[in-house]
């Protein structure tokens, strides 16, 4: 492990010292690609260099153990520099796991609702409420593509980009179904009802991961409508984008244009292409399917929202928050960090001691 962690780390400087390169700092794309590559190893040499210098202190003090004078304090000096090591030696490992490609991407998600009807649609507005406030907190943008309301301002379905840093990196285990247990706003009797909503967190693709042949895709175009089917726009300005190899569709009809509403509906269709090909790839990996926290299958059941007694439940780590309006709200960092670390564990335990 250490050769890997001291090779990465000496990678990281030679690249430093290129950033004085005429031909580095003079060309925008090369710079900003080292940039980039710099940021992801500087962990990696911070946490190297961090190493070599309570090593050395361990050293030093296992030299002096055998001094009358200054024995007591070389072994206090010799423990307190070994836990540090191991400290270190856990955090090298964790950098030395593989990166998942996409946890820099910005995401493309969709919201549904499920089985309950009325119900499952203003649990889904809600879910959409929850991710767009999250954002918020972050500093990430939220850009609705499209959105099919109910008349009480439910959600049948809604899909959105989500543009900021690391995005895919926090949100990709929200994939599944998400159930909630609550007393319906439309029921007058009082009695707890159970429904659903699916969530679908999709990386978005870049230009260079899916190549779209024109003449697979067809254009229709329609008025766009609000609830109800009220006509909200009186040009045909709504766009559905059909892949005919694979029957894929697309609609965007939040803007007022034609051209912009295409625009998007190229970039989903794009993500969704992407994200099938990522699915088939992960199935293939069976192994490493497994040690992962979420799969990010629409059909599985993740996380439980029970109003009544106020709790979230994720089933996947069996976590319990009774925090359920501070997350309803937007609070979601302690759920997606313990799904995180979870994920990491399970990571861990897969690779072994084989990798370091």
């Amino acid at each position: 492990m250490l050769e890997k962690i001291k090779e990465l780390a000496r990678k990281h400087d030679l690249m430093a010292e290129r950033l004085a390169d005429p031909d580095v700092y003079g060309n925008a794309d090369k710079l900003r690609a080292l940039n980039q590559e710099l940021r992801e190893l500087e962990p990696v040499a911070e946490a190297y260099h961090a190493y070599q210098k309570v090593e050395s202190d361990r050293q030093a003090a296992e030299a002096l153990l055998n001094d009358p004078e200054m024995g007591e304090l070389a072994r206090e000096e010799l423990a307190d520099a070994q836990t540090r090591l191991d400290a270190l030696t856990g955090k090298m490992r964790l950098l030395l796991l593989p990166k998942d490609p996409n946890d820099r991407r910005n995401v493309i998600m969709e919201i549904r609702g499920g089985v309950g009807g009325e119900e499952s649609a203003l649990f889904a507005a809600l879910l959409f409420r929850m991710y767009t406030m999250y954002a918020q907190s972050k500093g990430w943008k939220v850009d609705v593509v499209n959105r099919n309301e109910t008349e009480l301002g439910g959600l049948k379905e809604c899909s959105f980009l989500v543009e900021g840093q690391g995005v895919f990196s926090r949100l990709k285990f929200e994939s599944g179904v998400h159930r909630v247990q609550r007393v319906p706003e439309t029921e007058s009797g009082g009695r707890i009802h159970t429904s659903a909503a699916t969530v679908a967190v999709l990386p978005e693709a870049e230009e260079v991961d899916v190549e779209l042949n024109p003449a697979d895709i067809e254009m229709q175009v329609f008025r766009s409508s609000g609830a109800g089917g009220q006509h909200v726009n009186k040009t045909s300005s709504a766009v559905r984008l059909i892949h005919k190899p694979t029957g894929t569709v697309v609609e965007c009809q939040q803007e007022r244009s034609q051209f912009q509403n295409r625009d998007k509906a190229m970039r989903i269709l794009a993500s969704k292409l992407y994200e099938e090909e990522r699915s088939r790839r992960e199935a293939a990996e069976a192994a490493e399917r497994k040690s992962q926290v979420g799969s990010g299958d629409r059909s599985q059941r993740i996380r439980t929202y029970n109003f009544p007694q106020g709790r979230v439940t994720d089933h996947r780590i069996g976590l319990t928050l009774y925090k359920i309006d501070e997350i309803m709200n937007g609070g979601l960092d302690e759920l997606i960090d313990a799904l995180t670390a979870a994920d990491t564990a399970a990571r861990l335990e897969a690779v072994g001691d084989t990798a370091f």
